[in-house]
């Protein structure tokens, strides 16, 4: 087998799991509040990377830091994974899932936005254009099956939903801007996120184990939306012979989502929510067409 074709296995192995993980958010929060599912799957994230580190042999090569990457990481991860899933946690305890699973898939289109501040992009046309047709999508899924009620339903979870995004894409931006390797920073930004959290939650909330059922959901959150599957989407973009190859690829994920949503945990799909979503992943197109 080529790298090519491994490349494709490993990308598409990602998308598949990153597109069930709208649904095991929604059953681990059945059995734990959003803080505790955060501490929990981040706790799952951070063993996960330190045993790829271990089975790679560059688990020593991980401590090898300096003040400047401490002070990146700390910061950093407070953004991500701190702040961001906490946001987007609490977005799913408020939202269906159909709901608060594309509106956080506006980020790309985010990023575009806030690049031009931070990373001195010039903001053109077409970018603006993909924009408003991206937060088009974001207003019609808001609406929940009711287009043409000019109102938006669950509007802090909607809020919330679609300001992950904005925290997602400025912790892109600055881990960016740091140039360790990304096993290197994975682990430190999940060990001062988990940090965080840890805090959070021993004061606004409490540490308790939930039941077999809850132990599994939160397991499964840690272990496939911020641990191992990173590492396959990453393997995937080392050997391809060309980025754009896998990264579209991506745009399968919401749409699989949707489908696990309805077979799962047995919601009816909104038909604003198929209009909302291919308007964003359309925004997104049009920014990559112009790239």
């Amino acid at each position: 087998m080529n790298n090519q074709k491994k490349a494709y296995i490993f990308a598409l192995c990602a998308v598949l799991l990153w597109s069930t993980v709208a649904v095991s958010f929604k059953i681990a929060l059945q059995y734990v509040d959003f803080m505790q599912l955060l501490l929990f799957a981040s706790f799952t994230a951070l063993v996960i990377y330190a045993v790829i580190a271990l089975i790679n042999g560059t688990f020593l090569q991980l401590f090898k830091i300096n003040k400047k990457d401490i002070l990146s990481s700390a910061v950093i991860g407070f953004l991500n994974p701190f702040l961001y899933y906490v946001v987007l946690f609490k977005a799913y305890s408020l939202l269906p899932a159909q709901i608060a699973q594309p509106l956080n898939y506006l980020w790309p289109a985010i990023l575009v936005l806030l690049s031009a501040p931070l990373l001195g992009e010039k903001l053109k046309l077409i970018s603006v254009i993909s924009l408003f047709i991206g937060f088009l999508g974001v207003y019609i899924i808001s609406t929940q099956g009711n287009l043409f009620g000019f109102k938006i339903e669950t509007p802090l979870g909607v809020a919330l939903a679609s300001g992950s995004s904005v925290i997602w894409a400025l912790s892109w931006i600055y881990n960016q801007k740091d140039k360790r390797s990304e096993q290197k920073k994975l682990f430190w930004n999940f060990l001062f996120g988990f940090m965080y959290i840890l805090i959070a939650v021993l004061i606004f909330s409490k540490i308790q184990l939930p039941e077999t059922k809850g132990i599994f959901a939160v397991i499964y959150v840690g272990f496939f939306e911020m641990g191992i599957t990173f590492f396959f989407w990453l393997k995937a973009l080392q050997l391809t012979e060309r980025n754009d190859n896998i990264s579209n690829l991506i745009f399968l994920s919401p749409f699989l989502a949707l489908i696990f949503i309805h077979l799962i945990l047995k919601e009816e799909i909104y038909y604003t929510t198929y209009i909302g979503l291919f308007l964003i992943v359309a925004g997104i197109f049009i920014q990559r067409i112009r790239e």
